[in-house]
């Protein structure tokens, strides 16, 4: 998942383009932190995005009557990655340090999906302001390999297409219909507030602060 690998070209596909079978595969995701530092031999990398759901219940219709997120999203993960010329997991990620105790300072990583064939289609993924929680280290007896594992957590996430502000969710290859909220603000740079917030578009985190978003029905 790291690392200048070749693309396998495999796509089946019809001379014409339709009927398309193509698989998301991992050679094709390049890591970076801080999109600076490549970070090679991973083997999992994970990310965990939580919010949690308040239901709105009214006594008499004894039914839910509205729903609101409580709180804000919460964004967490871990990787583990096979240790190479003594490289700790958290030097492989630009730190100093082999110790959690010793961070002072989060950093961001990058995610690069490279499955599109031209560069102005991958989508690109910024895990902002990453807190190492945990570090494990493992000896595996059965091929004396040795792999580091750390659990994370950040501050926010966002993903644009291409070029920053560009919205990575298109429907993919196969034109799905995306729901859309039209509202937007001066904030939005045109885009709905949904959009918005997943480009991370004037550093916005969310999407639930722009004005008469209670009226708002998704369109498609």
């Amino acid at each position: 998942m790291a690392g200048n690998y070749p693309y396998t070209g495999t796509i089946l596909e019809n001379n014409d383009g339709s009927n398309k079978t193509s698989t998301s595969l991992s050679v094709h995701m390049l890591i970076k932190v801080n999109n600076t530092i490549s970070v090679g031999a991973i083997q999992s990398l994970d990310c965990d995005e939580r919010g949690t759901i308040s239901m709105i219940t009214e006594v008499g219709t004894d039914g839910v009557i509205d729903s609101v997120r409580n709180k804000s999203v919460e964004i967490s993960g871990s990787c583990e990655r096979i240790r190479f010329s003594r490289t700790r997991i958290a030097e492989a990620f630009g730190r100093s340090f082999i110790h959690v105790q010793s961070q002072a300072y989060p950093f961001d990583i990058w995610i690069y999906d490279r499955q599109a064939a031209s560069q102005s289609d991958w989508v690109i993924t910024v895990i902002k302001n990453v807190w190492i929680e945990s570090i494990k280290w493992n000896l595996k007896v059965n091929d004396w390999v040795m792999a580091d594992s750390m659990t994370w957590k950040a501050e926010t996430i966002k993903s644009y297409r291409g070029t920053p502000g560009t919205p990575a969710a298109t429907g993919g290859e196969t034109g799905i219909t995306l729901a859309t909220v039209s509202l937007s603000d001066n904030t939005t740079g045109g885009l709905s507030a949904e959009q918005a917030a997943d480009v991370g578009l004037n550093g916005r985190r969310g999407s639930l602060d722009v004005p008469g978003l209670i009226d708002a029905v998704a369109t498609y």
